[in-house]
């Protein structure tokens, strides 16, 4: 495949990570006089970086596909299988779509409380259970 410049230039941007993360930067310009911009998040195999403090991931965007997988799991089995051979099927499809990539990622007490919260609300849909 042959990128051409333009369609690099539509993919680069710029972000700041470090104790000056919300420091105005002064624009960057390229060797043909084009200027990147500056943004609050990158997408990097599927992780997003955030603009932080320090190196932050955000496990916002790793729900949602969580989520995708395992509703379309369970709208294909419904109640017809057990919840043993669903909750394999969690384990061994959806679960990798939701850490993909997060061993890079040193995640504070939020991000994991965020991730425990969305496995399981989808174990309590599974087994009929409620939050009291």
């Amino acid at each position: 495949m042959i990128w051409t410049w333009s369609l690099m230039q539509k993919r680069s941007c710029c972000m700041r990570i470090g104790p000056q993360y919300d420091r105005h930067c002064e624009k960057i310009t390229t060797t043909d006089g084009r200027e990147p911009p500056w943004v609050d998040e990158v997408r990097y195999l599927s992780i997003f970086i955030v603009r932080f403090i320090k190196f932050k991931c955000s496990v916002n965007h790793a729900k949602r596909p969580f989520f995708r997988t395992a509703n379309g799991i369970f709208a294909k089995v419904g109640r017809l299988a057990s919840e043993e051979v669903i909750s394999q099927l969690l384990k061994r499809k959806c679960l990798p779509v939701l850490l993909y990539g997060l061993e890079v990622c040193a995640l504070d007490k939020r991000a994991l409380q965020s991730l425990d919260f969305a496995f399981n609300r989808f174990l309590m849909k599974l087994f009929k259970t409620t939050n009291v």
